[in-house]
């Protein structure tokens, strides 16, 4: 199984902040980031110290889409598998997301999408899903993260509105998805 190690996690994070050094300066402020400072991201297994600086970096426009994309990648161990700080990291780019005015917001819903799709349970009986995904028990960040959109089950109906992304951008699918993760 590909797995993204911790160290070409923190090289990502570091070429990131060389290239947009100012960046992360864009959201010190913003309220939606307020306490991602006081996590101890580099505790996780496999997390970079750096989430603050491109959860930040997320609001400077230039630097916006980078910032996403290494953000995304740093949060995740493989293609099918979050990472253990996606649970602490999913509060701000929910509350990012549901602010209009964060620059890559159709990004982050795609992200939250793809979080929310990957915090469905495994049926534990089907030895092709835990092969693929693992188990529930291997992998607590899916339950954490349901409880996450739960608790914020507020903003998540407030992407589902209509009035806030661009016409067309989530489909049926990807509103039941949504809905299944914020529902406890």
């Amino acid at each position: 199984m590909c797995r993204i190690d911790a160290a070409a996690k923190e090289a990502a994070v570091a070429r990131f902040l060389e290239e947009f050094p100012r960046a992360p300066r864009a959201g010190r402020d913003h309220p939606a980031l307020r306490g991602c400072e006081d996590i101890a991201w580099a505790e996780f297994p496999g997390c970079p110290a750096g989430i603050p600086a491109l959860l930040r970096a997320l609001l400077d426009p230039a630097a916006a889409p980078e910032a996403e994309r290494v953000l995304g990648n740093v949060l995740m161990d493989g293609v099918f598998h979050m990472g253990p700080a996606m649970p602490a990291a999913l509060p701000f780019l929910l509350r990012l997301a549901a602010g209009p005015k964060a620059p890559p917001r159709t990004g982050l819903v795609e992200l939250l999408l793809v979080v929310a799709e990957l915090s469905s349970p495994v049926d534990g009986s089907s030895e092709r899903a835990v092969r693929a995904f693992g188990s529930d028990r291997d992998h607590p960040e899916r339950a954490q993260c349901r409880a996450v959109f739960a608790e914020h089950a507020g903003l998540v109906h407030g992407l589902l509105d209509g009035r806030t992304l661009p016409d067309g951008f989530l489909g049926p699918d990807d509103r039941a998805s949504l809905l299944r993760a914020a529902t406890p």
